[in-house]
């Protein structure tokens, strides 16, 4: 069972995702919390095994309650919820120590599948907010060339991964959702989730975020 408190200052909005977890059986939500001074104390006394964290609250936000509490409790697992999704928000988040960032427009399924994956030891981040960091790395490298960009010649990673699934790699990059994908290439969601996982394992990455940096690293992937 998974225990999940959740931190933030909507009481609808913590209703909402509360009703959520509830239908999935592996979860538990024990605790719920208004602001960011609640985390510690909630954390010491349920002991959960994910915090999920809105990053905007009055009194203490998100990024100071999780990097406090991380500094306190190097092992907890942070999940920071936004209505953000520029690159500012997100390196904040990270560089606090969150292990994921969830867009509150996220519908019940991704908001499942997010948990399950920090809980078990990966990360994650929504599309549009990977599409947004691979737009900051883009122009972050053409400040670095004098304003411009050339990118090596791309080599589609065919010693590792099989056609479509090379495919399905730069639709991860560009930041599509696995809905997405499936239209764009006209496969079922289902078959994405399964080229996903086999592009994981192949890659020996724990998520989707750890999959695009290598790829963009290896020049496996178009940025644009």
């Amino acid at each position: 069972m998974t225990k999940i408190i959740i931190v933030d200052d909507h009481q609808l909005f913590r209703e909402g995702v509360k009703r959520i977890l509830d239908f999935e059986n592996s979860f538990d939500v024990v605790a719920e919390g208004e602001d960011g001074l609640d985390t510690i104390q909630l954390y010491e006394d349920f002991s959960p095994d994910v915090v999920l964290m809105d990053i905007n609250m009055p009194q203490k936000n998100g990024v100071e309650a999780t990097a406090e509490l991380l500094e306190k409790y190097p092992d907890a697992k942070v999940i920071m919820l936004s209505i953000h999704d520029d690159e500012s928000y997100v390196s904040h988040a990270l560089k606090s120590g969150a292990l994921g960032y969830m867009l509150k427009e996220m519908d019940a399924d991704e908001i499942v599948s997010a948990i399950k994956i920090v809980a078990n030891g990966g990360s994650y981040l929504h599309p549009k907010v990977t599409k947004n960091l691979v737009a900051e790395y883009r122009r972050l490298s053409e400040r670095e060339n004098k304003g411009s960009f050339h990118q090596t010649e791309i080599r589609r990673p065919f010693h590792l991964l099989t056609k479509r699934e090379c495919e399905v790699l730069q639709l991860l990059t560009d930041g599509q959702s696995n809905r997405a994908i499936g239209e764009s290439l006209f496969i079922s969601e289902k078959t994405v989730k399964n080229h996903v996982s086999s592009i994981l394992q192949k890659m020996s990455v724990n998520d989707r975020t750890q999959a695009v940096v290598t790829a963009i690293k290896n020049g496996w992937v178009e940025v644009r």
